[in-house]
């Protein structure tokens, strides 16, 4: 009861929260919805052959993968796809992350940052939307809560794992019902499913990954037929963020050695840590003690790492790095003793260098807009920015990092 009564609510506030209607020049516009699938590794279609997913590649655009921006979290990568901005232009630059300037720690389980416009940079396609007079929609995809540059979709919902994927469809196929005035022409969506389970069991584990990506198929599959039915031209683009690798219990790598808070402060996302030196903080010995704990992880000087592919300036992400090697995590004595005590299930984990494979995530793309049975050689997640502008008729920012002409061949026109 207490679920049925927050969807409820939750639709009262979507529909309540409409900021604008379409302008006249937008009425005739086609329709994008772009749907995450938060941990869909490139290779789980293959493997397991979902129906409604395939006969939508089958009849549309599957690129061979879709290469993460680093880290592959999910985070920064969502909101990478949303700005065609690597993490280190747009300022997400990892889960958690401190920002000197601000003397403030960014984590995603902080919901006052998570809903403050002011952390994110960039110009997200919801945001790009409703500045041309484009009404846009949201459900749960990342940053579309937070008020940046003063804009949110017109319709969104604060962030609630516990919705049921077919409530989020249901909302979805009730805007296309809406008056064409009122009707988002952008609409994205997330769905956790797979990261749940690729985190709970890890990505070998065929079983439980399988029954997960037909739960999804089924959802997607409701989707699919609500959209054709709606008879709109509706252009449909799945994406997900961040593949998934194995780490075993023998893999963890105890961080808390490493720890010296007089000198600096460690943000541990496990695939990576940043380490921000405090004031009066000698950097060349700060480094060289890090340097000299290497074991099975790496110490760099975070401007000289490079997996940032601008230089890695940006104070957010720290004077240093610590990168495990492929496969190991970074963990605190807490949770390595849970798991050798069977107490936490050590399954699958993300965050690594996207040039491994394993890091690979998806996209599929299928509507009006598209080439049919196309298929194409991987790229990287910062060029799905400017074609959904390019479908959707919106200027592109000047400055980002994705490439319009990367795409512009999967298009019919």
């Amino acid at each position: 009861m207490k679920l049925f009564i927050q969807v409820l609510l939750f639709s009262f506030l979507a529909v309540s929260l409409a900021a604008q209607s379409n302008q006249s020049s937008q009425l005739d516009k086609p329709y994008v919805i772009l749907i995450s699938c938060d941990g869909y590794r490139y290779d789980y279609t293959t493997r397991f052959h979902p129906p409604n997913i395939g006969r939508f590649i089958e009849e549309g655009v599957q690129a061979a993968s879709m290469i993460p921006s680093f880290p592959s979290k999910t985070f920064p990568n969502h909101y990478t796809i949303a700005t065609g901005l690597y993490p280190e232009n747009h300022g997400l630059v990892d889960n958690t992350f401190y920002d000197p300037g601000r003397g403030e720690l960014y984590k995603i389980s902080k919901r006052s940052a998570v809903e403050d416009g002011s952390w994110y940079g960039g110009t997200p396609l919801w945001v790009k939307a409703e500045q041309n007079g484009m009404v846009a929609a949201s459900y749960f995809f990342v940053g579309s809560e937070a008020g940046i540059q003063g804009v949110r979709p017109s319709y969104y919902f604060p962030y609630d794992g516990y919705v049921p994927n077919e409530k989020r469809v249901e909302q979805v196929l009730q805007w296309l019902q809406l008056p064409e005035v009122q009707r988002p022409h952008f609409i994205a969506m997330y769905f956790s499913t797979m990261d749940d389970a690729g985190h709970r069991y890890g990505p070998s584990d065929e079983q439980p990954i399988q029954q997960a990506l037909m739960e999804l198929d089924t959802v997607l599959g409701q989707l699919f037929d609500g959209v054709k039915a709606s008879g709109l031209p509706v252009n449909i683009i799945i994406v997900s963020d961040h593949g998934m690798v194995d780490v075993g219990p023998d893999k963890l790598i105890n961080i808390d050695p490493l720890a010296q808070e007089s000198q600096y402060l460690i943000a541990n996302n496990g695939a990576l840590a940043h380490v921000y030196l405090k004031d009066g903080a000698n950097a060349d010995s700060a480094y060289l003690f890090l340097k000299s704990r290497e074991n099975h992880f790496k110490a760099w000087r975070s401007a000289e790492f490079p997996a940032y592919r601008t230089g890695g300036k940006n104070p957010r992400l720290g004077d240093f790095i610590l990168i495990p090697e492929f496969g190991y995590y970074l963990s605190d004595s807490r949770r390595i003793a849970q798991v050798r005590n069977n107490n936490f299930k050590q399954g699958g984990e993300h965050g690594f260098d996207p040039e491994f494979l394993e890091m690979h995530a998806i996209f599929y793309a299928n509507g009006p807009a598209f080439k049919t049975g196309l298929a194409i050689p991987s790229f990287r997640n910062i060029h799905v920015y400017p074609l959904i502008c390019r479908i959707l008729g919106l200027p592109i920012p000047p400055g980002i990092d994705g490439k319009e002409e990367v795409l512009r061949g999967i298009l019919k026109d």
